[in-house]
């Protein structure tokens, strides 16, 4: 079994990617209100600050402030997730292994997650949160995208309204190209 090591800073600030597993779902955006709950009773019982936040149908970004001397992300996470999934009727395929492990098929299993190392560093993590609900092609301006801790920090004076452009922006904004061309 991998050995999983994660960094221990306490009160550090981090930013996150957290899945689920059937990436052609939607129940993040289908069942927001569910998911705002389990993140509320989450900081209630293990506060922690959110610096950006964006729910994607699938997929979500945030970059969290621990507090002094706390450094246990991870109990927040499996209780955001097993939280959010008690919300959920059971309708998923569940494979042998989750089954024995008594799981539901909601989440990954895991998260990624990136120490932020400096100004610079948090500051292109919360822009990443903040551009890819129209890096996705959900919407064509930032602004429109209502999952978004993006509209708390324009009106906190610390963003534009129509920060990020639209969706006639050109660029694929660092994804691979699906096809190759030739020199």
């Amino acid at each position: 079994m991998p050995n999983y090591r994660r960094a221990s800073i306490p009160g550090g600030c981090w930013f996150f990617t957290v899945n689920l597993l059937d990436r052609r779902q939607t129940l993040l955006v289908d069942h927001i209100a569910a998911l705002r709950e389990a993140i509320i009773a989450t900081r209630r019982d293990y506060p922690f600050v959110i610096d950006a936040f964006v729910v994607l149908p699938d997929h979500l970004h945030a970059i969290w402030s621990l507090p002094p001397g706390d450094s246990d992300f991870s109990t927040r996470w499996r209780l955001i997730k097993s939280r959010f999934v008690k919300t959920l009727p059971r309708r998923e395929t569940l494979d042998s292994v989750r089954i024995a492990r008594n799981e539901r098929g909601i989440w990954q299993r895991r998260f990624w997650e990136h120490l932020i190392r400096d100004e610079a560093d948090y500051a292109r993590h919360v822009e990443y949160c903040y551009i890819n609900p129209l890096k996705h092609r959900y919407v064509a301006r930032v602004s429109d995208w209502p999952h978004s801790s993006f509209h708390r920090d324009v009106r906190g004076g610390l963003f534009p309204h129509d920060w990020g452009g639209d969706v006639t922006t050109i660029g694929d904004f660092g994804e691979r190209s699906a096809v190759r061309e030739d020199p």
